[in-house]
Formats: C-alpha cells, sequence, structure tokens
C-alpha cells in the first residue's frame, strides 16, 4: 500500500525534529559548564550596574564630582518669554496644560503660577521651568 504525500511530509518533519532533538543534546554535552568552579562562574557588577567578572575591591571606582549628583530644578527661568493658549484647565485640581504657540509643545502649568484669574482659552505669555518630569510654566500672565 503506498504512503500518501501528506504522510510522507509528517514522516520527515518527525524525522528532522528527532535529528534536531539529537543534535541539540550532543552540543549540550559538548558546551558543558558542569565541572567550572565557583571562581569560574562568579559575576560581579560594576560601579555602573554592569556585569563584570572583576571583583569590587579591584575595580577601579571613579569619585564623583560634586556636581554630578546636583540637579538643581529650582533655578531662575531662562529670560525666553514663551506666549500660548491654555488648552485644558482642570480648576478642582489646580493644574492645567498651555499649548506653545511655536513648537505645539504643551507645557504643565499649577494654578499657583498664575499672576491673575485665567481660563480656558484664553492667551497667555510665560517662562518655562525645567522640573524632574518635564517643562513647567511659571509668572503665567493674560495676553490683553
Amino acid at each position: 500500500m503506498a504512503d500518501t504525500f501528506s504522510k510522507k511530509e509528517r514522516e520527515k518533519k518527525k524525522a528532522k525534529k528527532k535529528q534536531d532533538k539529537a543534535e541539540k543534546k550532543e552540543d549540550r554535552k559538548t558546551n558543558n559548564d558542569k565541572g567550572k568552579s565557583l571562581e569560574e562562574m562568579t559575576v560581579y557588577l560594576d560601579e555602573n550596574g554592569n556585569l563584570t567578572d572583576v571583583p569590587p575591591d579591584q575595580q577601579q571606582i571613579r569619585k564623583p564630582a560634586a556636581q554630578d549628583h546636583r540637579r538643581n530644578f529650582d533655578e531662575a527661568p531662562d529670560d525666553t518669554i514663551y506666549t500660548g493658549m491654555v488648552s485644558l484647565l482642570f480648576t478642582d485640581k489646580d493644574y492645567g496644560f498651555i499649548t506653545e504657540d511655536n513648537s505645539r509643545n504643551t507645557v504643565f502649568v499649577h494654578v499657583s503660577k498664575f499672576k491673575e484669574p485665567i481660563q480656558e482659552k484664553d492667551r497667555v505669555s510665560f517662562f518655562k521651568k525645567k522640573t524632574p518630569n518635564g517643562y513647567s510654566a511659571v509668572n503665567v500672565k493674560k495676553i490683553k
């Protein structure tokens, strides 16, 4: 009785899978990590969090400069005056967003940074201040 084409294909796939499995088994035997000493298998972290095989007491540690750790977010805002429109204002949550005229970027603004009462769709001028979460608008004034 003759085998069908699909039956032959299944048998070929099965034989191929069996051969691949045998090759993987042989590869695992030849590249076996068993028998290595603990020293050869130990991995350490360097000062930047990267894996290394050098123990911590032998690593070259760079002393950070004082300015590396300082992140001064309370700097005075830059002298550039930006203009935009208040796109969203959540008065119950005391914050909102201003869409800049030039770049169309949105800038966070807190109600405490308003110099006068402002509502949605009002055109405003403001300074930008760098914060940990991006830029924030300060000294926000309505454009008459």
